[in-house]
């Protein structure tokens, strides 16, 4: 599997013949700079934590050039429908879906959903989720992209459930976790987490600017600290 980076919550993942784009925010995104028809490219699926515009990001631009197929709770995905999304597949927290090379978990976590209108109004967009990735090649590692949450000690069912190796951690504090928060997600609750990736930090100046904080409170634990160049595609 390689996995890229694209700044705040935007990843991607590709293994066998899957390009998985998760939470998209490429057009916007001051942390990305890139090309966004070039980081999406080939995308065979996108999939959405939660209701955010930080985080639907370019999911239509995506799935109409592309075809991709967006899977995402019921709710945002009725809503991205009407926008002209035409490939989808619904679902809700706690339910699995078969994607083919790979399933698509939804869990819970602990946010919001919501976007507001042209007309300034708010709204609901569903539950905030977090997503795991579990691929049937057993020799690709399971992905759990938490999503922005909170930590809970429910994510210890998680990892007895999923038994993630690799985890997409929200570290940048306000609207998530927080580092030493974030840290003890991991070495409480996910013992299962090879490697842990921070995200969600130095989009906005409201968030932490640096992910060190996260890598000096996950010092002892079991999972390493992988903190990636944006943009460049790496192994976990």
């Amino acid at each position: 599997m390689k996995i890229t980076w694209f700044g705040h919550s935007a990843f991607r993942l590709e293994f066998g013949s899957s390009v998985v784009m998760i939470d998209p925010f490429l057009t916007g995104n001051p942390a990305f700079g890139g090309d966004a028809e070039k980081a999406s490219a080939g995308a065979t699926h996108v999939l959405l934590t939660h209701g955010h515009g930080d985080h639907i990001g370019d999911t239509v631009a995506i799935c109409k050039r592309t075809g991709a197929k967006l899977v995402t709770n019921y709710d945002l995905a009725m809503y991205l429908a009407r926008q002209g999304v035409e490939k989808l597949d619904p679902m809700n927290t706690g339910g699995t879906t078969d994607q083919g090379e790979f399933s698509v978990s939804l869990t819970i976590a602990f946010h919001s959903s919501s976007e507001i209108d042209a007309n300034g109004v708010s709204q609901c967009l569903g539950l905030p989720n977090g997503i795991v990735v579990t691929p049937k090649d057993k020799a690709e590692p399971v992905v759990y992209h938490m999503g922005d949450t909170d930590v809970f000690s429910d994510m210890a069912l998680i990892d007895e459930l999923y038994r993630p190796a690799v985890a997409m951690v929200p570290v940048g504090d306000r609207f998530t976790m927080g580092p030493r928060s974030a840290a003890l997600a991991l070495k409480r609750f996910l013992p299962s987490v090879r490697t842990a990736i921070p995200c969600h930090y130095a989009t906005f100046g409201l968030l932490l600017p640096d992910a060190s904080g996260f890598v000096a409170a996950m010092d002892g634990a079991n999972a390493r600290v992988l903190v990636p160049e944006k943009g460049v595609a790496f192994t976990p």
